[in-house]
């Protein structure tokens, strides 16, 4: 059973970068302790670059990366908000920071603790998960 998806707006605090994403006004957050994610307090959740538009700012955007450099942490250079990232686990989607959404669309937040500090484990651990649901 998919949730009906709602559209949210949302962008950076300066508002050079602004975006709209199509997800369920209840959103899955995932609260990261990877060492970039609890530094920055990024608590996001993934959707599919389908359903993600970038309305302004894309000449605003600058990008982080570290370690694997596989996760691309995009931030407005002006004020240094990181509304969304393109995250490691899903390569094809993009991250969104549920607090850069404006919350008129948004009716519960259910929060989702992710040991980012094992990153590899806690993958290898949601992939057993989920496959163990399907059988």
């Amino acid at each position: 059973d998919k949730a009906e998806l709602v559209t949210h707006h949302g962008g950076c605090h300066c508002g050079a970068v602004t975006f709209t994403v199509r997800a369920p006004a209840v959103i899955n957050v995932i609260k990261c302790s990877c060492s970039v994610c609890s530094m920055k307090g990024n608590d996001h959740f993934i959707v599919p670059a389908s359903h993600f538009t970038l309305l302004t700012g894309s000449d605003c955007l600058t990008t982080y990366t570290f370690n694997t450099h596989a996760a691309k942490h995009t931030f407005c250079a002006r004020c240094g908000v990181q509304s969304f990232y393109t995250p490691r686990s899903n390569p094809d989607g993009y991250g969104i920071n549920v607090h850069c959404l404006r919350p008129d669309t948004v009716s519960q937040l259910v929060w989702e603790h992710f040991d980012g500090q094992n990153w590899e484990q806690s993958m290898e651990t949601i992939g057993e998960n989920l496959s163990n649901r399907s059988k």
